[in-house]
């Protein structure tokens, strides 16, 4: 019997994690538990990639990566020792590393976070059906949307783009708080108009839903994306390439965050510099993981906009590489 694709998904991280259970009976040997994303998004294959290049280097270092629910959830891990790096969006592990922004870090400031690089723009898509009549931001009012999971880095990034717009969640037909999978089920199902969705260009998520619901990309630009941008200097505009979806045939004008690799101050210099040389010592078989990486990724943006200081293991591998880093 042929198995199907998420059937080898799951054979695939369990395979992974049994592997990493063995490996941790060897004497001293490291171990990297690497928290990413939903399976269906960018952070989960791309944690995996650079997973996998760690494991394959030896050196007495081993890699796991965890699918997780997201950025906020990563960040509460990673003070709890849980996770010992992550992929997270650069403004939630700011609000992280400051204690600010969001409920779930607020007067929790966690000073041991560190960057270990940024990786690619994670492009803000507000997706509506195109029977929805959602033209613009402004024409979600009354209408049922996809706003993110509670208390997750997209729903904190609908909220800004909305009030940029002049809207609240309240203005609203419905807010739907439920994960990236489920908002995609809604929209199939006709029970959402319209989704908000952090992630970078290309995620299995939106290219599924392209190929089965006539669907479009809502603009976020002009005078809204300049006082959001204003306001809140982690967004970068960001343009989603015509044909990047079944059905988007023009470029649409957006918005993004920057997807980023941390970690935090209690794993060892040796430990981060050989993780490093490792998953970005190759810069090519990198870009090969993901076509986020592979159209975005370089060393001189890899050290730009960071959230929380580098990491000394990240300043010894980006100063080999030539890079100009504190």
């Amino acid at each position: 019997m042929k198995k199907s694709s998420k059937q080898l998904m799951t054979a695939a991280v369990l395979g992974t994690a049994a592997l990493f259970t063995e490996a941790a009976l060897a004497q001293g040997t490291t171990f990297l538990t690497i928290g990413s994303g939903s399976t269906t998004g960018v952070y989960f294959p791309v944690a995996t990639g650079m997973a996998k290049m760690m494991n394959d280097a030896g050196g007495g270092l081993r890699a796991n990566a965890r699918s997780t629910g997201g950025s906020v959830f990563n960040m509460s891990a990673m003070a709890t020792g849980e996770l010992n790096a992550a992929v997270a969006q650069n403004d939630v592990v700011f609000y992280a590393y400051t204690g600010t922004g969001l409920d779930a870090f607020k007067g929790k400031p966690d000073k041991k976070l560190r960057t270990m690089a940024v990786l690619y723009p994670e492009v803000l898509h507000v997706l509506a059906r195109k029977d929805s009549g959602i033209n613009s931001i402004a024409d979600l009012k009354g209408k049922k949307v996809v706003i993110g999971d509670l208390g997750s880095g997209t729903e904190q990034t609908a909220a800004q783009v909305m009030e940029a717009y002049g809207l609240k969640f309240d203005d609203l037909g419905q807010a739907l708080r439920v994960s990236p999978s489920q908002g995609i089920s809604l929209m199939q199902d006709k029970r959402a108009d319209a989704m908000f969705y952090t992630v970078g260009v290309g995620a299995s998520a939106i290219a599924q839903i392209a190929q089965t619901v006539d669907v479009k990309l809502v603009p976020v630009a002009g005078n809204q994306a300049a006082s959001l941008i204003k306001k809140y200097p982690f967004y970068v505009r960001y343009n989603i390439p015509a044909k990047s979806y079944k059905g988007i045939d023009v470029t649409v004008p957006g918005v993004a965050v920057q997807a980023t690799l941390v970690t935090t101050s209690a794993e060892s210099e040796d430990t981060i510099y050989k993780a490093m040389k490792a998953a970005f010592g190759d810069e090519k078989a990198l870009k090969a993981i993901h076509p986020a990486l592979a159209t975005n990724f370089s060393y001189a943006k890899a050290v730009k906009g960071l959230p929380a200081p580098l990491h000394p293991g990240a300043v010894k591998f980006f100063k080999e590489m030539g890079v100009s880093v504190k």
